[in-house]
């Protein structure tokens, strides 16, 4: 991927400084020229990106209608926020992401860019997966998520992760999907929509869900999400979906750039505690099943997350289950 032009930022940033200034002076009118001339110069800039981080039009194309909704977005006479300064932090996100070769890195910088719109959540995964029986490979960090703890238990011991109804939707649509329009769509059945209700009981109350596709065919999704009940604006979802896809990108190249790693053998003992954990079950609840003490077996789950790279031992459990280790 080519660098990104540090002058080129500066002079951006330098654009909105006076664009400020001018805003004092001349009224709304310079606003909206200032935010529609950094509006293409970071589509520009972006396009510029993709195409030589994956070689693929089709990426671009989708930069470009998204750039259509910011532009058409601008040109409405009042916003909340102020729209130079949200410009500004988007090209600081590619500035800050450039060249990190780590998913976790990377994930941070996200979660960062993603307050400025209110949202505290994010999930990033694939939804479709090669498995190695034999011997299974890994990609760096296959899920990445922040969702609360108890939420998260709550979607492994259901299986919400497999049949969420955002997920059905993803497969059908290639544009962001607020989780309102879902709750309410046609296909979406009083099972799903009860999905969604407990989502909001945890504290995840709305979102959007952007599903990412690229020319050799991989497919993933990110959610962003809030814990207040509220319509995203077009704006939000114009600069959260260039997010998600320059983050999907980036990651991708963090694969390519990194020789395909053998996952680390999980004992016996490892694969049992991490199943048992993909069930819902507590530490001293598996103990008691498989007649251990509860160090024991947070010792084993321990190193199960270490060497699957996890944060938590749900996800954890997740990648073991997309890894070929265990079966619900």
């Amino acid at each position: 991927m080519s660098a990104l032009p540090q002058p080129a930022f500066k002079a951006l940033a330098i654009t909105f400084a006076e664009g400020s200034e001018s805003r004092g002076r001349s009224g709304p009118a310079t606003s909206r020229t200032d935010d529609k001339m950094a509006c293409h110069y970071l589509t520009e800039r972006e396009n510029r990106l993709f195409r030589d981080g994956c070689g693929s039009t089709q990426v671009s194309k989708q930069t470009s209608r998204v750039a259509d909704l910011i532009s058409s977005d601008l040109s409405r006479p009042s916003q909340a926020i102020n729209r130079g300064e949200l410009a500004v932090e988007f090209g600081r996100f590619l500035d800050q992401t450039h060249g990190i070769a780590q998913s976790k890195q990377l994930f941070e910088h996200l979660s960062a860019f993603a307050l400025n719109f209110g949202c505290t959540w994010i999930a990033y995964g694939p939804l479709t997966i090669e498995r190695k029986v034999l011997q299974p490979v890994r990609r760096p960090s296959l899920e990445i998520l922040n969702y609360p703890d108890e939420w998260q238990k709550r979607c492994l011991e259901m299986g919400y992760d497999r049949k969420a109804p955002i997920i059905k939707e993803s497969r059908m649509r290639s544009g962001p999907i607020q989780w309102r329009e879902a709750y309410v769509g046609p296909s979406t059945t009083p099972n799903e929509r009860r999905i969604f209700d407990e989502a909001a009981s945890f504290g995840v109350r709305s979102g959007i869900t952007i599903p990412l596709r690229s020319s050799a065919g991989s497919f993933a999704i990110m959610s962003f999400a809030q814990q207040i009940e509220r319509e995203y604006h077009h704006r939000a979802i114009a600069y959260l979906q260039l997010a998600a896809i320059h983050f999907h990108l980036r990651l991708a190249n963090v694969a390519d750039s990194n020789p395909m790693e053998k996952v680390p053998e999980l004992s016996l003992r490892e694969k049992e505690c991490i199943l048992w954990v993909a069930r819902g079950k507590s530490s001293w609840d598996i103990g008691i099943i498989m007649n251990i003490s509860e160090n024991t077996v947070n010792f084993h789950i321990k190193n199960v997350m270490r060497k699957l790279d996890a944060a938590s031992r749900t996800v954890a459990a997740i990648k073991a289950i997309n890894l070929g280790f265990i079966e619900l």
